[in-house]
Formats: structure tokens, C-alpha cells, sequence
């Protein structure tokens, strides 16, 4: 859950056939592996999709959700425990005429980069970017000292996993208080714990 909260205010960049993207990561949700119901890898489950989330961390997972969306990962454990981080929203920065080109919009809004698919479009991530270095120079975070405080960081449950039982109601979405471009999915509620 660490990590899930320190790549918050990071920096995304992407840098695909000279078109150079970036955005600051507000929004993550933070996936335990093994013994997490909600994560692909639960229960040591290896296939050819989730093998990458058993490699070294610092490298992209990227999967396709609903057969249309491209959702990226930073695994973030050693070798042969298959933690991973989704990231779920970004604040553009850099290249966001390109960004608004590949969603296919005229202005800036929210929209553009705020829920996992959104923001893997306009940064122009997809599966084929899977098992990808993030030291790649097409595909990076970035520290560009941006610091976030522990009180503007909300935690919640995390969004689409209510199939994970108990787990689902696990707080592992970390967000940037207040931050427009955070997605507007809707976690699940538990007793003595808010709405995500």
C-alpha cells in the first residue's frame, strides 16, 4: 500500500513514436497479490496474461478490461510475489493536444485522463506495453518533486471488485484530495469505512 501512495504526484510519461505525453498520477489502487481475492495473481495464479505481475518490480502490466479498455500497471514487489499498482487517473501535463487527438476530443476536461482506460488512451499505453522496463525511455516515472501530504491523501476501496468478497472492502484506492482529474468510480461501502 506504500508505493500505492508514493507514486501519487509522480510523474507518467510516455514517449510512443516521438509523440512525448505526461501526466501526474493522482489517483492508484494498490493490488496484494497471492492472497488478495480481487487481484488477478490471487492464489499464485500464473497464466500467460498475470506471469508479468511474478517478474521484478518496475515494470508495466498492461491488460485488456471488457475487451476495450487498456489498463496499466506498475508491479511493484520481487520476483515471484505478484503485487501490482493500477493506476486510475492523471493529471495531464505534457503533450495534451496529442492526448486530446488519441480520445478524440476538443477541449480539456476531466475526462480526458480521469478512470484507467481514459488515461491509458490518451497516453497511448496498450497491451503490447506489457512487460515493458518502466526505465524504458518510451515508458517512465517520474520524480519531478512534487510532494504530496499525508493529509490530502484519501483512501477508499477500490472500484469493480465487489466479485473479491471481504476484499473488496479493503482500502487500497489512494487519491489526491480534491484533485479533479481522480475518476469518478465509486468503491464499496463498509461498516466504519467511507465511500471510496
Amino acid at each position: 500500500m506504500q508505493i500505492a501512495q508514493e507514486l501519487l504526484g509522480k510523474v507518467l510519461v510516455t514517449n510512443f513514436n516521438d509523440e512525448y505525453t505526461a501526466g501526474i498520477i493522482v489517483e492508484t489502487e494498490a493490488y496484494a497479490g497471492a492472497g488478495d481475492k480481487a487481484s488477478h495473481a490471487y492464489g499464485n495464479r500464473r497464466t500467460a496474461r498475470t506471469e508479468i505481475m511474478f517478474g521484478k518490480g518496475g515494470t508495466a502490466y498492461v491488460y485488456l478490461c471488457y475487451g476495450i479498455h487498456h489498463l496499466f500497471n506498475v508491479v511493484t514487489n520481487v520476483q515471484d510475489t505478484p503485487h501490482a499498482v493500477l493506476i486510475r487517473g492523471v493529471e495531464p501535463i505534457d503533450g495534451i493536444d496529442i492526448m486530446l487527438e488519441r480520445r478524440g476530443k476538443d477541449k480539456l476536461t476531466p475526462a480526458l485522463t480521469a478512470g484507467p482506460g481514459a488515461l491509458s488512451m490518451a497516453l497511448g499505453i496498450h497491451t503490447v506495453h506489457t512487460g515493458l522496463s518502466l526505465l524504458d525511455e518510451n515508458l517512465f516515472i517520474e520524480d519531478r518533486g512534487i510532494k504530496i501530504k499525508k493529509a490530502d491523501i484519501v483512501a477508499g476501496t477500490r472500484v469493480g471488485v465487489a466479485y473479491a468478497q471481504e476484499d473488496a472492502f479493503l482500502p487500497y484506492r489512494f487519491s489526491i484530495r480534491g484533485n479533479p482529474y481522480v475518476s469518478k468510480g465509486k468503491g464499496l461501502n463498509s461498516p466504519g469505512r467511507g465511500n471510496g
